[in-house]
């Protein structure tokens, strides 16, 4: 798939119960694995030991998955379950009527770094799996994975010339806080009857807009 090198190609079915026979897993996520998908491929293996790439510092391998879909919405939870238990970094590749959804977790070392958990999604549109903006892309498996996250996100997380994947990732989260706040003031606004505070908050929430330009 994504036109990735015949030699990493894996192409082995796995029965979704593997991802919720753990007793731990809850009803409601049996339920979403069931009725949400239909079949899960394990597509390719991206590896220093499928393609002449270095090692990377924080990545050992990107799976690509392609997830089989019964309805054009999955539940975020299910991705987790499956990145919870997979060790690796995931490419996943939903289907649906023939269209295709690039998705991928921005992961960051846990604890010991002997894990990772996932921040969080950045994803596609629905397209055909030919206009997908998804392409091998970088010398170490750190650099193909960064690339993978900044093509999927596309704009959310700028062109990232002047930022790491994690300092862009910040910077993301920075912005979300700052509309946060400018849709609570603005709410305010529009309720507070004083003239004179009326017109303190209208001066604060420009000075925020300004900050939000400048973020962008």
């Amino acid at each position: 798939m994504l036109g990735l090198p015949k030699s990493t190609e894996f192409n082995k079915r796995i029965p979704k119960q593997k991802f919720y026979e753990n007793i731990a897993v809850t009803p409601a996520m049996k339920k979403a694995f069931v009725e949400q998908i239909k079949i899960i491929y394990w597509r390719n293996k991206i590896a220093t030991t499928t393609l002449n790439l270095a090692a990377g510092e924080q990545v050992t391998e990107i799976e690509a998955f392609e997830v089989r879909l019964s309805a054009p919405k999955l539940d975020e939870s299910v991705l987790r379950q499956i990145d919870r238990e997979i060790p690796y970094h995931i490419l996943f590749l939903l289907e649906y009527e023939g269209k295709y959804r690039a998705v991928i977790g921005y992961k960051e070392a846990a604890a010991g770094k002997t894990a990772f958990k996932v921040d969080r999604y950045y994803s596609t549109d629905w397209l055909d799996e030919d206009d997908l903006p998804v392409h091998l892309d970088g010398l170490t498996l750190d650099a193909v994975y960064e690339n993978f996250v900044r093509q999927i996100a596309g704009d959310v997380l700028g062109t990232g010339e002047s930022a790491s994947l994690k300092g862009s990732v910040e910077q993301q989260k920075q912005r979300e806080q700052l509309e946060k706040q400018i849709a609570a003031l603005e709410a305010k606004i529009r309720k507070e009857k004083q003239p004179r505070k009326k017109f303190e908050m209208v001066q604060k929430l420009n000075g925020m807009k300004g900050e939000q330009e400048r973020k962008k």
